[in-house]
């Protein structure tokens, strides 16, 4: 593996130098449940000492694999990659290396400015809630840097520490309770989310009865583009699988189906799902869904890409595919 030491400045920096305290480096979203992909926004509040920021590198913790940065105008992006310490699952493929470290060069934060810096990630590999620690350096031209590295014992409160390296930590996210505590880290419910040329908003899960374990629901999604997309897949830490369905009536009698090549989503229309016609459709629900709940999906597109969303859960009227025959 090619392991270059160096220590990065995590999603918000501090000025290592004697003087007023800054805002330390932090995420903009700090905790997600396993097994999710998730955008990890580094937030850059100010320079070194005055100086602007000429270059942020982050450092990747083992379990944040597959990682993609996002690009930014006027800066120049390096990804050093090498092996992890152990092998992942990418949609049916063993993957045994990636990205281990991301940085963004050449460009200019002034000071007085602020701005963020994203990467995509999938947090896998968990059995327990573990705290991810993103060591983090700030480069301001020649003489400058920060440098965001440091990790509280156990015990001790991350905010008593001058450069504490920006973490998040990984949730097991099961169903029930936990949905209702975690959602929040990724979105509120009533929040649209965009990826591409894509928005998606509003939708539900219905609440299922005690000992169900399939369970319905849906969201809208909207295509601003001119090209056509099509969701491909979900998933959700809450089931073992997700598929999408689609129902019709033929001869007065509701069928079921399931989409084996996705959803169509065309290019300046918005696509629906909700019971009774195109919908997702939850296999295996480790605890059925409460009305209350909130259960995280993430969402695959063929152009746009992956997308982290929350679906609140409703009640239980209308829930039911029982009495819907299947073909």
């Amino acid at each position: 593996m090619n392991e270059i030491r160096l220590s990065l400045l995590a999603t918000g920096l501090t000025v290592a130098v004697a003087g007023p305290a800054h805002a330390h480096a932090t995420f903009e979203t700090d905790s997600a449940p396993a097994e999710t992909t998730v955008n990890a926004t580094l937030q850059v509040p100010h320079g070194c000492d005055g100086k602007a920021t000429t270059e942020v590198r982050v450092q990747l913790p083992e379990g944040f694999v597959f990682a993609k940065p996002q690009p930014k105008p006027g800066w120049e992006l390096e990804i050093i990659k090498g092996d992890y310490r152990k092998t992942y699952d990418d949609h049916g493929t063993k993957v045994s290396s990636g990205p281990l470290e991301i940085r963004w060069k050449g460009g200019n934060l002034p000071d007085e400015h602020y701005d963020t810096f994203v990467m995509r990630g999938k947090l896998a590999g968990f059995d327990k809630e573990t705290v991810l620690t993103f060591p983090t350096t700030q480069l301001c031209g020649a003489d400058g840097k920060v440098v965001w590295d440091q990790v509280a014992a156990e015990g001790q409160d991350a905010h008593s520490l001058e450069h504490p390296a920006p973490t998040i930590t990984v949730t097991m996210a099961t169903g029930g309770d936990e949905h209702s505590a975690h959602a929040g880290h990724h979105q509120s419910a009533a929040e649209a989310v965009k990826v591409g040329d894509l928005e998606i908003s509003g939708g539900a899960v219905k609440a299922m009865l005690p000992g169900a374990k399939v369970g319905g629901g849906g969201f809208v999604v909207r295509n601003d583009g001119s090209a056509d997309d099509r969701l491909l897949a979900v998933e959700s830490p809450a089931a073992g699988r997700v598929e999408l369905h689609e129902m019709t009536m033929e001869n007065d009698v509701m069928k079921m189906r399931k989409l084996e090549d996705g959803i169509a989503v065309p290019a300046g229309q918005a696509v629906e799902l909700k019971n009774g016609s195109l919908h997702l459709m939850f296999m295996e629900v480790k605890k059925p869904f409460a009305e209350g709940d909130m259960v995280p999906v993430t969402l695959t597109f063929e152009k746009a890409g992956e997308v982290d969303y929350v679906l609140p859960v409703g009640t239980a009227a209308g829930s039911a595919h029982s009495g819907h025959s299947h073909q």
